[in-house]
């Protein structure tokens, strides 16, 4: 199935509650500002709404954010090998800045290589005088929101990315370079899919699961590569299961074929977590049966989900706990974990 053919698919209908879902996607995308009212789901999350980090006072020394548990996180730890690479960039990055203070791009790839070192706050700092100097650039805004969700202020990242939303209307779509780039050197996303992926994921973290599904449909029409395609597929079934859309979540499933798969450089985690859902994958399979750790968040909280989905509460739940424990804080999986637990306590 061809990647159009696959957005198509996730504008059908799958009974009249999806077909209300996909009256408030449309007003959304065509509309004005912001995003529809509240329905019935979003006031539903509100009720156990994710608490904010934004609202825990002062930081400690050094910290860099509150967990939605009300822990301090410090600059996650980073191997040798690694902090050798990037601390390099970050010199580079820094050096360029210093001549061309001005220039945006040279104020983008400063904060992107603050925040591989898990400098979130500086990194912020650093995109927000390079928002002062060009109000008008929708990355500046993209850049910022994703370290606001990586600190856990998810607000003031919605409200970013909402505003880079406006500048990018009627706008042609660019590859966005990578800052870490993969094993083939191939960037796999875009601007515009960057912005409506860190929205959807803003919202879904925040509980607002119908705004969120706004975001992931849009996110997938301007998914572009296999990667992005299995990436943002991933969070619509999530968000779409726990909505009860199960119909339009099985068709997006089915629209992962072996074009698409065979495709991606990077979602493989993404994938697996598909699989499992199609019932051709186990959780023993995907998280190593007796494993003490878990080597990837993204794939434990996608098992997780589907636990929870299934209505296997606590299998779910003890996932969650367990991601909580190991390092990278940062990743997006990590963060979901948190917000499930926070919601339940």
């Amino acid at each position: 199935m061809s990647f159009s053919a696959l957005s198509a698919a996730a504008g059908r209908r799958a009974g009249p509650r999806s077909a209300f879902l996909l009256a408030v996607l449309l007003l959304g995308a065509c509309g004005g500002e912001g995003a529809p009212d509240a329905g019935p789901a979003d006031e539903a999350a509100a009720a156990s709404a994710t608490p904010s980090a934004a609202d825990r006072g002062p930081l400690p020394e050094g910290a860099e954010a509150w967990s939605l548990l009300g822990e301090a996180l410090y600059p996650p730890e980073i191997s040798d090998a690694a902090r050798e690479v990037y601390e390099a960039n970050l010199e580079t990055a820094r050096a360029a800045w210093e001549h061309t203070p001005e220039v945006a791009d040279s104020i983008i790839w400063y904060g992107r290589r603050l925040a591989y070192l898990g400098l979130y706050r500086e990194a912020i700092g650093v995109f927000t005088e390079g928002i002062r100097l060009h109000p008008d650039d929708a990355r500046l805004y993209r850049h910022r929101g994703h370290r606001y969700v990586s600190v856990r202020e998810f607000d003031a990242a919605i409200a970013d990315f909402r505003t880079a939303i406006d500048l990018i209307r009627d706008t042609e779509d660019e590859v966005e370079p990578d800052g870490l780039p993969n094993a083939l050197g191939i960037p796999t996303s875009t601007l515009h899919f960057n912005i409506w992926y860190h929205l959807g994921l803003a919202h879904y973290l925040k509980g607002e699961f119908e705004q969120a599904l706004l975001a992931w449909n849009s996110c997938l029409e301007a998914s572009r590569h296999p990667d992005s395609v299995v990436a943002t597929t991933y969070w619509l079934n999530n968000t779409l299961r726990r909505l009860g859309l199960d119909d339009r979540a099985d068709e997006l499933l089915a629209a992962i074929d072996d074009e698409v798969a065979g495709g991606i450089i990077e979602s493989t985690s993404y994938l697996d977590v598909l699989r499992l859902h199609r019932g051709e994958r186990t959780p023993e399979e995907l998280l190593g049966a007796g494993q003490d750790e878990l080597a990837n968040t993204t794939t434990a909280y996608g098992v997780g989900m589907w636990h929870f989905v299934n209505g296997r509460r606590e299998e779910a739940y003890g996932l969650f706990e367990q991601i909580v424990t190991v390092p990278g804080w940062s990743a997006f999986g990590y963060v979901a974990a948190e917000a499930e637990l926070a919601r339940q306590r």
